[in-house]
């Protein structure tokens, strides 16, 4: 292992063909390049399911960490491994400061395996836009994770407005074991469902993909009840007419999947963590369509999957605080209403955080409400519901069904 300190972009480039040539036949056989990018806190996470992945997959691993973009003095740190602490392949760990953070690409580039496809991952919250990331653009798939976001659900319609083939996010591949037990329960149906139902804890956006996914499929109307605060999902059930077939998870290890006129069974629904997540989404290279219809199913944006691969890199400082560019396009559907009900729930929480003594109480006959569509959004993330055109004037709020709010894993 080699540790270069305060050390440029060309230092770590032979640091790492002195640790080939050292290493030997063991640094080639390359299948891809991981670039994971993660911020100081949760370097050592990500170091350890990008270590669980690159051990199922050889590749060249580069972690970039951004720390302290705010420091006026740009530093890279290397860290240049061959078989050690992170894998059998090759890793190289780069902390950069200042500026360099911004510019990632100038070091990442000369280090990309040659003729090998790109991985880009974001183990923090996702980037408003993917353009915005250099490391982002001139990656052949880019994984993303909307749990690791303030408000998941408003998250997972930001990737659906800025979609393009080759895009993922960690939240769909949660539901691959539910996915196979329920195609597995199928093959034994012949009658045509009629609707389902998907239980789960408060706004899980697994259990949205989930949805999205069966409607896609299935052509029924499918709808998510929230119960409990775990944000696990618990149960899907798919009615028939006269008949029903469910799966439940029983713990943490084993469902059980029940149909109307047979027995119960156990069959194992373990649940996995972020670097067997990973490892899963690099068996493939190639674009997901069927998480582009589940998506686009949910979201209500159509024909996802037409878009074009490709991306230019749109440059935004994070330091401008004039806040992130929004998205014309309006939302529908399931996302419309879970975007609606949460936006709702913070505009009033601050309303009335904010109301001075004697005024009148937000909902009162004397005092008008606000349209849940057209209350103000954190000034660091726009909210689905308010992405279609600029706000009308305040009306009356219409009484409805609490919906989504919150996310958690599958």
């Amino acid at each position: 292992m080699t540790t270069l300190w305060d050390t440029t972009g060309s230092e770590v480039v032979k640091a790492l063909s002195a640790e080939r040539r050292a290493a030997g036949a063991l640094a080639f056989g390359l299948a891809l390049t991981l670039v994971a990018v993660v911020d100081e806190k949760h370097v050592s996470e990500a170091e350890g399911a990008a270590t669980l992945a690159a051990s199922a997959h050889p590749c060249r691993l580069l972690i970039v960490v951004r720390r302290q973009i705010e420091s006026p003095h740009p530093r890279l740190d290397a860290e240049v491994s061959i078989g050690g602490r992170l894998g059998p392949g090759e890793a190289v760990v780069m902390r950069m400061s200042g500026r360099l953070a911004l510019h990632a690409e100038s070091v990442v580039l000369p280090l990309l395996a040659p003729d090998a496809p790109v991985v880009t991952w974001w183990h923090d919250e996702p980037p408003a836009r993917i353009a915005y990331d250099p490391l982002g653009v001139f990656a052949d798939r880019r994984v993303t994770d909307v749990t690791a976001s303030p408000d998941p659900l408003s998250a997972l319609f930001q990737r659906a407005t800025d979609f393009a083939p080759g895009d993922t996010d960690l939240s769909w591949t949660r539901l691959t074991p539910w996915r196979t037990l329920l195609a597995a329960a199928f093959d034994t149906v012949s009658d045509r469902p009629e609707s389902a139902v998907i239980t789960s804890g408060p706004a899980n956006p697994s259990a949205q993909l989930f949805a999205g996914w069966l409607q896609s499929r299935l052509g029924i109307p499918v709808s998510v009840e929230e119960v409990g605060t775990r944000p696990d999902i618990t149960k899907v059930t798919v009615s028939f007419g006269g008949s029903e077939l469910g799966i439940s998870r029983t713990d943490s290890r084993t469902a059980t999947i029940s149909r109307s006129g047979y027995p119960d069974r156990v069959l194992p629904l373990p649940g996995r963590g972020v670097g067997e997540l990973l490892a899963e989404e690099l068996r493939r290279l190639d674009d997901d369509e069927v998480f582009g219809e589940a998506l686009g199913t949910w979201s209500g944006l159509a024909h996802l999957a037409d878009r074009s691969p490709h991306r230019e890199h749109i440059w935004r400082d994070p330091m401008d605080k004039s806040g992130p560019v929004t998205s014309a396009v309006a939302a529908t559907g399931g996302a419309a209403q879970a975007a609606a009900t949460s936006q709702a729930a913070t505009a009033t929480q601050a309303a009335t955080a904010t109301q001075p003594a004697g005024a009148p109480q937000a909902g009162s006959a004397s005092a008008p409400q606000a349209s849940p569509a057209t209350q103000a959004s954190p000034a660091t993330q726009a909210s689905p519901a308010t992405q279609a055109s600029p706000a009308p004037k305040a009306s009356p709020a219409p009484k409805g069904k609490k919906d989504q709010s919150k996310a958690g894993g599958a």
